[in-house]
């Protein structure tokens, strides 16, 4: 399996940074964030091994499954220009709660929720 000893994602992978962990294969690894990176290390899609890229729409299936969402995009940026700028737009409708109501969910309790959401 390739590795960077130096790339932020396999940092996370090997636990040097930590992360609330949704879903793990032999091949992917999702945590909360709702990102999905290959356990293999590639700069870019067209580096990945097959085996690799196939593993991951399954686990983004069970991560949409356990968000509850049902219209989402899958994306995949290549590169330092293929970057995001603004924030992510989710396919469910907006709502604006109070302050008060956000500081009651902390990261933790959405890694919670969603673990127990995941299809087994």
């Amino acid at each position: 399996m390739s590795h960077d000893a130096n790339c932020i994602f396999c940092k996370i992978i090997d636990g040097k940074i930590p992360s609330m962990k949704l879903v793990e294969t032999d091949k992917s690894y999702a945590f909360v964030g709702l990102l999905i990176i290959p356990k293999y290390h590639a700069a870019k899609m067209h580096e990945l091994p097959d085996d690799s890229l196939a593993d991951i729409l399954p686990v983004a299936k069970k991560v949409a499954i356990a968000t509850g969402a049902t219209e989402y995009n899958v994306l995949q940026n290549n590169g330092r220009l293929a970057h995001q700028e603004k924030g992510l737009v989710v396919g469910w409708p907006s709502s604006q709660p109070p302050k008060e109501e956000l500081q009651k969910f902390p990261d933790a309790q959405v890694h919670e929720k969603l673990l127990s959401q995941l299809p087994k």
